[in-house]
């Protein structure tokens, strides 16, 4: 029985994962203001526009870095970080806004991935000593 020393590690595994499932999810919500935009009776169609723009280029970010990381590439890392560092100030004005229950897991996710990345099995998946 051999064992894969260069398996991913699970940390590194997980911050992929969820990345991808962070993709996934926005890419949902791109695709109900894709629809939103066509159905809308009024509209500010540029700010409509910029705004489904924006999310179909988070989603496509976070699945181009949630899978250059499962393929170790190090330099993904640090835009992943900033990309779950921006869950918190949107988690914190959600519980603000009264809408605890969305706002504390997103917090809890972004912190929990940037925990994952910056782990010690994730450094040295990543070359970091």
């Amino acid at each position: 029985m051999t064992i894969d020393s260069d398996a991913l590690p699970g940390t590194l595994r997980w911050a992929s994962r969820l990345l991808h499932g962070q993709a996934v999810a926005l890419g949902l919500v791109a695709a109900w203001l894709v629809w939103a935009d066509l159905t809308a009776t009024a509209t500010d169609l540029p700010t409509a526009l910029l705004v489904t723009a924006f999310a179909v280029g988070g989603a496509v970010a976070l699945w181009a870095l949630g899978s250059a990381l499962a393929r170790r590439r190090a330099g993904a890392r640090a835009p992943a970080i900033v990309l779950q560092l921006m869950l918190l100030p949107v988690g914190w004005f959600m519980i603000q806004g009264g809408l605890g229950w969305l706002g504390v897991p997103l917090i809890a996710l972004g912190l929990g991935v940037c925990a994952l990345l910056v782990s010690t099995p994730t450094n040295r998946a990543l070359g970091f000593d």
